[in-house]
């Protein structure tokens, strides 16, 4: 029995497969200088401890972000037989290389990549906004390619968004969208927050017309389209300081007497929460199973502005874009959560180990899924991200944690058509080797 034991044993290890309590570890050390990584910068006296080896998964999500505003990874087409042959081939390379979820952002800003009752044609499907393509329907075709190939099709919302930069005024801006566009017809329901020289536009979302008009755009996708998930995006209130802009909502709806802060996040909690409703009621009667994520920034808040904070001196999306991420998890109003670790193992301000960490004990013991969502378009762009092997040591640590059940990466575009060598061999790395052989989503 005990030479049985040792014969078993070694066969595993042969094989690659390790039993529990057996994996090696090591400590993370930096290719260009050979020093230890440190786990927080100068918040932690850790150093980084990685298992050695990368243990593949059969079941974890291997997603894809495909963004469409200002044609980022799809471009502007003209005729139906030009879109479905780009598609096609997005959709093939996904596959070959064993992805098996695409984000597809079909809400770009205020607008529609589908034929809507609601929002226009977007300007990124033909051109010129309020006009598609004649007689086709993008996301229909969309949705049956994707799932032929056995992928399943997430719709990405940006909720908000009018426009992300223009330097027209508020009044120039919305005199150039489509009569249809909600912003356009409701110009008092649209903030004008300014950025450096020029303005940001976005739905007020402390208004109530606001926030039916978001559901109703949800809800009609829901209705008309076999998606496998509603997805949002990290903007909620801007990145920037809004200041005021919103005060004279505020003086009319508080009716609870909240702080502007705790409004503002009452505001974006709304949202989440009438989404997550109104999905679980339309699966319930339609019996289906469409979840909900969202991909917010990645950090909620800084341990020393909040005790429950993580070992980051970043932005706080708690307390700048008012989006209680936190709160969603443990409300289990998410069946799904993509933060965007954007950042390397040694990038002071957030470094990547610590909230891993930090995002894995936040999902313990909720029902809410949780996928990290990585930086395909950072390697070679700065110093701190000369290393190829950065984003492989990156999926190697998720595997010390069983709450992260798998990855996404940003975006499509420097996957499969990199702007910079490093990215490419970052990808191939991951595509070749650690995804050598499909998964199946959880």
């Amino acid at each position: 029995m005990i030479m049985r034991k040792h014969i078993a044993k070694a066969l595993l290890m042969l094989i690659g497969v390790t039993c529990p309590g057996q994996v090696s570890h090591e400590y993370l050390r930096n290719p260009q200088t050979g020093k230890y990584v440190p786990y927080a910068g100068k918040l932690s006296g850790k150093k980084v401890v990685i298992p050695s080896n990368y243990r593949p998964s059969s079941r974890e999500m291997r997603g894809i972000w495909v963004a469409t505003v200002r044609n980022i990874d799809f471009p502007v087409h003209a005729k139906a037989v030009d879109f479905k042959r780009n598609f096609i081939r997005l959709a093939d390379n996904l596959k070959a290389a064993n992805f098996n979820t695409l984000i597809f952002q079909i809400r770009p800003s205020n607008d529609a990549f589908y034929p809507s009752e609601l929002n226009p044609w977007s300007r990124f499907v033909a051109g010129r906004e309020g006009t598609g393509i004649p007689g086709f329907d993008p996301l229909h075709f969309m949705i049956l390619e994707t799932h032929k190939r056995g992928m399943e099709f997430h719709a990405w919302f940006n909720p908000y968004r009018v426009v992300g930069d223009t330097v027209l005024s508020k009044d120039e801006y919305l005199r150039t969208l489509s009569s249809k566009n909600f912003a356009r017809r409701f110009p008092e329901l649209v903030l004008c927050v300014r950025d450096g020289k020029n303005n940001m536009l976005l739905l007020n979302p402390g208004e109530p017309e606001v926030k039916k008009f978001i559901l109703k755009t949800v809800k009609e996708v829901l209705d008309n389209y076999d998606v496998d998930a509603i997805h949002f995006d990290d903007y909620f209130y801007p990145y920037k300081e809004i200041g005021n802009a919103d005060i004279f909502t505020f003086r009319k709806y508080n009716k609870n007497r909240l702080s502007l802060a705790d409004w503002r996040r009452h505001n974006v909690d709304m949202i989440i929460w009438n989404t997550h409703r109104m999905i679980n009621r339309h699966n319930s009667q339609m019996t289906r199973n469409v979840k909900f994520g969202v991909s917010p920034f990645g950090i909620w808040a800084n341990r020393k502005d909040h005790p429950g904070g993580s070992l980051t001196q970043g932005l706080q999306s708690y307390s700048v874009q008012y989006a209680d991420t936190r709160k969603w998890v443990r409300n289990n109003w998410l069946d799904y959560i993509v933060p965007q670790l954007y950042w390397t193992f040694e990038t002071e301000a957030a470094p990547y180990a610590a909230l891993a960490d930090w995002w894995a004990g936040t999902i313990r013991g909720t029902k809410t899924q949780l996928y990290i969502g990585h930086a395909a378009y950072q390697p070679g762009q700065s110093a701190r991200w000369r290393n190829p092997s950065e984003l492989a040591d990156q999926l190697r640590y998720n595997t010390r944690h069983p709450e992260i059940r798998g990855s996404c990466f940003f975006s499509y575009r420097s996957v499969f058509k990199p702007d910079h060598k490093l990215q490419r061999i970052a990808m191939e790395k991951i595509i070749m080797e650690y995804w050598k052989y499909p998964a199946v989503t959880p």
